[in-house]
């Protein structure tokens, strides 16, 4: 889970051939109930040709190129053409072998990958196994400060067992760490490059030398970041259609819909839905929606005051008018949340996708029996505090629709105004959350895994931003965790889900297909939330032959 995409946006990813089945989460999937109506696919129509180049609108600028610090849309969006992983996740959702060719588990606490011979990184030197201990040993030091330390909890060893060969020994067995490979703690860069960058790699004075289809070529900070078409690329079949890709930073969500409509750029992932209707009717291109892993919800933070009953965290989940909100803050593309992680989220065992989350009931709207729950709990005229904030406008209008919700059921509900510089702060800092009940969050998966969301309300973890704790939650967490089978494994995470479902630690609210706008003159995007990982600019080429 990463929360959210609005702070800047901060903050939240398989073990056999069965991984690579096809998701149905990515077939053409109808609009919600009287919204605008929408489809989504996972890629948009091929490329007829090549480009000299193409400019990609990104809504703010990276705040770095480490792939070690790098949590977030901005610089995860550039470094997918730059950098590649271990395992690699495609457009539709699937988990397949990336710079590890295959890979073996001798025992539960043992995973050894073999790598791709021949794979060379930018500067012209041949990847090897001394690259990939250095660059995922780099994120288990606490020196490094990588938020993704926390996914390599269970590691005891990553060793060199062969020139194209590493082994990773574990403390327990942990299905989450594999899969997460396919993520950014699965990137390998050159092990000679990070020493010689030292302090200043990844920053704008600093190189990358990675493996992906793309080299950097210049980050102008403030300006635009440039990369260039590496001619040695590995993958043939993802061999760049354009020479380069300039990527630019338009913060204001109406400057870069003009953006888009003026050409200035080709095109950009995570279009501001204000401008959905707009784009969609201007002849300047399309507008795409692909699969996503993520959904908008209510965090609780604080589970000593008027939520910690949970009477009254059911009865603001009854009294939340979710259709409205759909089609007030995502442009009636989206649907309501049935469960804390997405549908799209379901998609590493697609068979079972319909009988593990379609089969969950629609979210109850009752605001009679919502008031008699918080009457039932004592809570009538209590306050609860919400924070809110300018930095999106999803923010602002599901802010308002809980106070109303509450206001509705006998809730004081108090919205907190948040500078949108000090937003980012609630999800780091817990002495930022005192004082509130309430944030809203745009929790994903980096892993077509919905275990890998429910690890975040496990006791003590980073992500449970409410220090919420149950026994019977972190039993049924670690018993899938330790589950390797896909199969085995969702049948058990379906357990998790229905204990936070039951309880309600967080409150779901929508879920939002992933969105792309392509201009007129190019093509072959993917469309959906793989493109953090996935080398999708290579994908991208003319419209006309």
């Amino acid at each position: 889970m990463r929360t959210p995409r609005f702070i800047a946006l901060v903050l939240t990813a398989a073990l056999a051939a069965s991984l690579t089945a096809c998701s149905g989460a990515t077939q053409p999937q109808p609009g919600a109930a009287g919204g605008t109506g929408f489809e989504v696919s996972p890629t948009s129509p091929a490329a007829k040709g090549p480009l000299p180049s193409f400019t990609w609108s990104l809504y703010a600028e990276p705040y770095t190129l480490d792939y070690a610090l790098a949590y977030d849309f901005p610089p995860n969006t550039v470094l997918a053409n730059v950098c590649e992983q271990l395992l690699r996740v495609t457009p539709d959702l699937r988990i397949e072998p990336g710079l590890a060719v295959k890979w073996a588990q001798p025992d539960p606490r043992t995973l050894v990958y073999t790598l791709r011979p021949g794979v060379k990184f930018h500067g012209g030197t041949v990847m090897t196994a001394d690259d990939v201990v250095a660059s995922l040993k780099r994120q288990m030091d606490p020196a490094t400060g990588s938020p993704w330390g926390s996914a390599f909890k269970a590691v005891e060893s990553i060793e060199k067992s062969g020139p194209l060969e590493v082994t990773v020994r574990l403390g327990k067995a942990d299905a989450l760490f594999h899969e997460l490979l396919a993520a950014s703690p699965g990137t390998v860069v050159s092990a000679a490059s990070l020493a010689k960058e030292g302090k200043e790699y990844g920053t704008p004075r600093g190189d990358l030398d990675c493996t992906g289809p793309f080299s950097l070529e210049k980050w102008a900070q403030g300006d635009s970041i440039t990369l260039r078409k590496n001619p040695d690329y590995w993958d043939a079949k993802l061999a760049p259609k354009s020479e380069s890709v300039k990527f630019t930073f338009v913060e204001d969500p109406a400057a870069r819909a003009n953006a888009f409509l003026s050409g200035t750029a080709d095109g950009g992932y995570m279009v501001p839905s204000s401008s959905f209707a707009q784009l969609r009717t201007s002849g300047k291109g399309r507008l795409y929606f692909g699969p996503h892993t993520g959904a908008y919800n209510l965090a609780v933070t604080d589970f000593k005051g008027t939520l910690g009953d949970v009477r009254v965290r059911r009865a603001l989940s009854m009294a939340l008018d979710r259709k409205n909100i759909v089609k007030a803050a995502a442009g009636g593309v989206g649907v309501p949340a049935k469960a804390p992680a997405a549908r799209g989220a379901w998609s590493l065992v697609p068979e079972r996708t319909a009988s593990l989350f379609d089969t969950l009931p629609e979210p109850a709207h009752d605001v009679a029996a919502a008031k008699k729950l918080v009457e039932e709990a004592g809570a009538t005229g209590k306050k609860v505090t919400l924070a809110t904030s300018t930095l999106a406008p999803e923010i602002s209008v599901v802010a308002n629709a809980v106070q109303a919700a509450g206001r509705q059921i006998g809730l004081d509900v108090e919205l907190r105004p948040v500078s949108p510089d000090a937003y980012s702060s609630l999800f780091v800092d817990p002495a930022a959350r005192d004082g509130l009940d309430l944030v809203i969050t745009s929790g994903y998966d980096n892993t077509p895994d919905p275990l890998e969301f429910y690890q975040y309300l496990r006791t003590g973890d980073f992500g449970n931003y409410g220090n919420w704790s149950d026994a019977e939650y972190d039993l049924a967490f670690d018993r899938a965790n330790t589950e390797y089978d896909p199969a085995k494994r969702t049948e058990l995470t379906a357990k998790v889900q229905e204990i936070a479902l039951a309880r309600l630690p967080i409150i779901p609210v929508y879920e939002a297909p992933h969105s792309v706008f392509l201009g007129e003159r190019i093509t072959g995007a993917p469309t959906g939330i793989a493109q953090l990982y996935y080398p999708w600019a290579a994908m991208i080429g003319a419209a006309q032959s």
